[in-house]
């Protein structure tokens, strides 16, 4: 099963639905770059405007439309992470240009979150389904409490998701 969602993701393909997912699925993501600017740098993250999705005004989170990248390298946070930029966090100072987006990778689906009505994140548009992922190679026993990242199957961002093995 080979699914695009977010922006102008009309097609699912071959049948796919956006809650096939399963846990213990293996998933391979990606995601095309995209241009964005960035905000704001301190030593532990620098923040770009997110290219993708818009504030959300009935909000009550009152998201700033920005998201944060872990500057340090082998920092779990930045491990998890699978929206990568170019060049690195390290590398970048506020008013820079880069490139965001996720390359091809292998995550496995550890939570998934179902929510009616959608769930208040801050940005349009508000999520129905999210998984929660970590990298298929890293063992459950290597896991931090709050291990991973989240795959908003309503987002904005033009994410590709291929069910590579069922869990």
């Amino acid at each position: 099963m080979c699914c695009v969602f977010g922006a102008g993701a009309d097609e699912m393909g071959e049948g796919a639905s956006r809650r096939d997912f399963r846990v213990g699925d293996v998933l391979r993501v990606s995601c095309p770059q995209a241009r964005a600017r960035v905000a704001h740098v301190s030593s532990f993250h620098a923040s770009v405007e997110w290219p993708w999705g818009e504030i959300d005004p009935e909000s009550g989170i009152g998201w700033n439309g920005r998201r944060a990248f872990a500057v340090p390298a082998g920092s779990i946070e930045r491990i998890m992470s699978l929206f990568r930029t170019e060049p690195e966090p390290s590398d970048l100072r506020v008013g820079d240009s880069c490139l965001v987006g996720v390359p091809q990778t292998l995550v496995r689906v550890i939570d998934i979150g179902r929510y009616d009505p959608p769930q208040d994140v801050g940005w349009l548009p508000r999520p129905h389904t999210m998984l929660v992922v970590v990298p298929a190679d890293l063992p459950e026993e290597a896991l931090p409490e709050d291990a991973g990242d989240t795959i908003d199957l309503e987002s904005a961002a033009p994410l590709t998701i291929e069910l590579v093995s069922r869990g």
